[in-house]
């Protein structure tokens, strides 16, 4: 009988615990996506504000710092769990977080008011059936790791816990601050550098089209119909109207919606751009009346330098012509001015304005407004600088880098506290034993990884 209860306890323990993982490293991603992209978070945050009627009611300072604040809240309920600080109260607040975010994928399931909900930003789009599939074994999850709390092995003791939560917040308040003034340091989206825009452009043969319905609208005899060409009707009916509706969507290229045209001329200017030999440089702005102008030398200068070694160089904007005139006004620009779709300019880059660099298409260069290239007309051509050069650095190196950088400060601390906590308790048995002339003795002490509470 005690064998039994005894492996039923271990089974409960590991089904908690492997629920608290699950939990945990998804908190953790999801939160460092939002940390290192917190612009695409905000404008995920105004499409759920839109979708709700609220749209531009909430300033952009709100929607941004709250979109930094569910990335710190995310990440630092991720690492705490993982870690089993605080097993009861993050238990209770996990379950709350998802209990409240499972109704929201649920209206959203059911109303479609958005595509794609965000909660992994560009890294991983998940339909809203898939969502709502992935925030049910979540709260599955939580509901078990909140009724067990104290079943989770701890990895840090009480007393070096503290370390582990500011570690996390700050860490996290840091990596947002830095991408807020550079860029994101994981770009998910087709612009990225290394991205070939005619490629992504592309159809492959074979992919799947989208498909449409028609439906025809007949009348007899004073009665309405709906019909489709399979069950067309006779010549006796008299035609009223048709819609057509698409079915399904096809295969849609990763860059489906890059259009530049020219403000002056009406003509597109896309493929003329994209299919351009050598470097243009695209200056991209998706309103000029709320970009930062405080940098407008650097891109006047910057225009100059294009302009004495020939390259091309354009302001790609979604703002009219008097917003464009107000920025000539003010800052003297002289570069030529294409549209662009506003939403296609925030993909692109996560800044306001943001420079790229292409050649042949391909972007070789992505700044933001606060670093961007230092370039003027004594400067050597693009050729023979680094920031004329594709230099890219792979997914596993930046993935390892971040690991070293998060993870590897909370390892050491970890292996620390353990280290600790079993020598301490080693030296207070062999103390006893001295005392004891060898007889056993348990220690309770609050440090080891599953005896204390809370």
């Amino acid at each position: 009988m005690t064998k039994r209860l005894m492996n039923k306890e271990t089974i409960k323990d590991i089904g908690v615990n492997v629920c608290r993982f699950v939990v945990a490293l998804t908190f953790v991603f999801s939160g460092y996506v939002k940390a290192v992209d917190p612009i695409g978070t905000q404008y995920k945050l105004n499409d759920y504000l839109a979708a709700v009627n609220l749209e531009g009611s909430v300033p952009d300072y709100l929607t941004l710092s709250a979109s930094v604040l569910l990335a710190a809240v995310e990440l630092s309920l991720g690492i705490l769990l993982l870690f089993a600080i605080r097993r009861r109260l993050v238990s209770k607040l996990i379950l709350a977080f998802m209990t409240v975010m499972t109704a929201i994928t649920v209206w959203i399931a059911i109303a479609d008011p958005v595509k794609d909900c965000g909660c992994f930003g560009d890294a991983l789009k998940l339909t809203n059936g898939e969502t709502l599939l992935k925030n049910i074994v979540l709260l599955a999850a939580s509901i078990v790791v909140c009724k067990w709390p104290c079943a989770m092995v701890r990895f840090i003791g009480k007393a070096n816990q503290w370390i582990a939560i500011n570690y996390t917040i700050l860490y996290s308040i840091a990596t947002s601050t830095y991408c807020l003034y550079a860029l994101p340091v994981f770009d998910f989206r087709p612009y990225h550098i290394g991205a070939d825009i005619r490629k992504g452009m592309e159809i492959p043969p074979g992919a799947e089209q989208p498909q449409f319905e028609t439906t025809f609208i007949l009348k007899k005899n004073g009665q309405t119909k709906e019909f489709t060409l399979e069950n067309y009707p006779d010549s006796t009916w008299t035609f009223v109207d048709s819609k057509t509706v698409q079915t399904s969507e096809g295969y849609v290229p990763p860059i489906h919606d890059f259009s530049m045209e020219d403000m002056t001329t009406g003509d597109d200017m896309t493929d003329d751009v994209i299919s351009s030999k050598g470097y243009t440089f695209l200056l991209v702005s998706p309103h000029l009346e709320n970009a930062n102008d405080s940098y407008f030398g650097n891109m006047n200068q910057l225009y100059d330098y294009a302009q004495a070694h020939k390259y091309r160089f354009y302001c790609l904007t979604a703002s009219n012509a008097k917003a464009i005139d107000r920025w000539r006004d003010m800052t003297g620009a002289e570069y030529p001015f294409l549209f662009t779709d506003e939403t296609t300019l925030k993909t692109i880059v996560r800044s306001n304005p943001g420079l790229l660099l292409l050649k042949d298409g391909v972007v070789i260069g992505k700044w933001s407004h606060n670093q961007l290239p230092q370039l003027d007309d004594e400067s050597a051509p693009l050729d023979k600088l680094p920031e004329g050069k594709l230099s890219v650095t792979s997914l596993g190196k930046k993935i390892c880098l971040s690991l070293l950088w998060f993870f590897l400060p909370l390892f050491i601390l970890s292996l620390a506290d353990r280290t600790w906590a079993w020598t301490r308790r080693f030296r207070k048995q062999k103390s006893a034993a001295g005392q004891t002339g060898g007889s056993d003795s348990t220690d309770k002490d609050n440090n080891t990884p599953v005896a204390d509470e809370g």
